[in-house]
């Protein structure tokens, strides 16, 4: 089938608050919820200070899961796990909810093993993951944390606060830790050829936040966020029905709805190169004040190699 796409919001206002955009996986996985079925995903573990993939069976488990993560996530043995649970609930079907090459690499694992037919994949838009080695640097001196978030709405959806609380209730500022997600130059090299850049995919969903939501449909827009939702198949359009009851769903087309990474991966820093070799050198606090904007001296340093063309 073709593609189709939509604007998806929660019909329930708080429900949204607490999503990072309209709350697209919270409307999807509630049918496979309310069946009894499972959900494969990640979500942080704070024991371990990472995301971390798990299967969820009920709403408390799917509501930790909610929310965007700027770390990659550690997949373990998902899908034997997948496997081994759709094996011992014969008369059940599994959502599986993952970035692009996470959700297809599912998708095919699951083609292989001759379960596909009680498999739904939902893969997620994603800018690229930068080394987990780069989080466990910055997050450390923090200790353990009680809550994550790198979009809570607090200021609105289009000027996210990214914050964490560690263990002894402190809040903290952790959007420098986005400048250097959002920098380009720590993102992991697949991902600049990231096969998954387009709203043309193999698995039955893509959802992500509905960047340019505000300027190409003003009536429907919100502060409180706003999802996209793409189905690639039959199941997509099946799990896009169900979650319509918890949702409101507004059909556009796939020249309106596309955003930088739906359209190719992101571009390489010409400073990559640069970065890594001054983190080998000099270690992480070093890049992570230079490339972050708070070394004065790489000020400095970036408006010369500007005003001379030196990459």
């Amino acid at each position: 089938m073709a593609e189709r796409a939509y604007a998806l919001m929660l019909k329930n206002s708080e429900n949204q608050k607490t999503s990072s955009s309209g709350g697209a996986f919270t409307a999807i996985s509630e049918y496979f919820l309310e069946e009894g079925y499972a959900i494969s995903c990640s979500s942080y573990n704070y024991e371990t200070n990472r995301p971390e993939f798990s299967i969820i069976t009920d709403r408390s488990g799917r509501d930790k899961a909610r929310g965007s993560m700027y770390i990659q996530s550690y997949l373990g043995d998902i899908y034997k796990e997948s496997e081994n649970w759709l094996i011992s609930n014969p008369q059940k079907n599994l959502l599986f909810v993952g970035m692009g090459c996470q959700a297809e690499g599912f998708r095919k694992y699951s083609e292989l093993k001759g379960f596909a037919d009680r498999v739904y994949t939902v893969d997620i838009i994603c800018h690229g993951v930068p080394s987990p080695k780069l989080w466990s640097q910055y997050i450390e001196p923090y200790g353990r944390l009680r809550k994550l978030s790198f979009k809570d709405k607090r200021n609105g959806w289009s000027s996210p606060t990214a914050v964490a609380v560690t263990e002894d209730n402190r809040e903290i500022s952790i959007s420098d830790y986005v400048k250097l997600f959002y920098c380009r130059c720590a993102l992991r090299p697949s991902c600049h050829a990231c096969k998954f850049a387009t709203p043309y995919r193999k698995t039955d969903l893509t959802i992500g936040d509905f960047w340019g939501i505000k300027e190409r449909f003003p009536d429907i827009y919100t502060e409180d966020g706003v999802s996209l939702a793409i189905s690639h198949t039959e199941k997509g359009e099946f799990m896009l029905q169900h979650a319509s009851k918890l949702a409101d769903l507004n059909e556009c087309a796939i020249s309106e709805c596309l955003q930088p990474n739906l359209e190719k991966p992101t571009e390489v820093s010409p400073e990559r190169d640069r970065f890594w070799k001054e983190y080998k050198k000099h270690g992480f606090m070093y890049v992570f004040k230079r490339y972050t904007g708070q070394s004065k001296v790489y000020k400095i340093e970036k408006k010369i190699r500007k005003i001379l063309n030196i990459k």
